[in-house]
């Protein structure tokens, strides 16, 4: 008599919260708050830009020898490049299947109704889309400088940087991508703490409020290099 091999393959509890809504959304929010404090750290070290150029060149060398010697040159760079890749990917691989699950979920009649979202809200997609693009162009405009305007010159960032800025095209694409990172942090941060269960009725006020100004700090603080660069205060 032959016996049945087969055996029940239950999935694992990894693979029944990637595909539960309630995974997707944590997912969402964990590597949103990943990439938010990159891009605090980020915005920090932009800011150095203000000192001149030889305090701003140090800043760059300094991020390619984090952790030397223990740390060969440019791999903790690398490791950071690799951590914000895969939140960048679950983030947005996340937010589509979401999306695409919300709209397979709603009645036809519904779908014609007037949205009542606010406007963060209606444009947290396509804002995502713009930031996409945007970090495309960024990497290859100050990082391997393939559509860097006037020639990348390797080992100097502040000149770079002033490049970039001295267009009117860098400045319209960056000022379009900050202003969309200011809607969708502000939106986004106060959506993670609900779906990680900070929020509450008593704490909604106060994560309005901090949403609000990270959305500001980080909107004025990446704004304010561009524009310095076009009034002649960074040159």
């Amino acid at each position: 008599m032959a016996l049945d091999t087969r055996t029940d393959r239950r999935p694992s509890l990894t693979s029944t919260l990637w595909h539960s809504t309630v995974g997707k959304k944590t997912v969402m929010a964990v590597s949103g708050l990943v990439m938010l404090l990159y891009l605090v750290v980020h915005m920090l070290g932009n800011l150095k830009i203000f000192f001149g150029p030889g305090e701003f060149n140090h800043y760059a060398h300094w991020l390619r020898t984090v952790g030397a010697p223990f740390m060969h040159e440019e791999w903790t760079l690398w490791l950071v490049r690799v951590v914000l890749v895969a939140a960048v990917v679950a983030h947005a691989v996340s937010a589509y299947q979401l999306s695409r699950r919300d709209i397979r979920a709603r009645p036809d009649a519904y779908r014609h109704k007037k949205p009542r979202a606010s406007y963060a809200t209606r444009t947290m997609r396509w804002g995502g889309i713009i930031l996409g693009l945007f970090l495309v162009w960024h990497l290859l405009d100050l990082t391997t400088g393939t559509v860097h305007p006037g020639g990348f010159q390797s080992g100097r960032p502040y000149q770079n940087v002033v490049d970039t800025f001295s267009t009117w095209y860098g400045n319209v694409i960056y000022l379009v991508a900050v202003l969309a990172l200011g809607l969708h942090v502000r939106h986004g941060f106060w959506s993670a703490a609900q779906t990680l269960g900070v929020g509450s009725r008593r704490r909604d006020r106060a994560l309005t409020t901090t949403a609000d100004l990270l959305a500001l700090v980080l909107t004025v603080g990446f704004v304010s290099v561009p524009l310095a660069v076009m009034t002649g205060v960074v040159s």
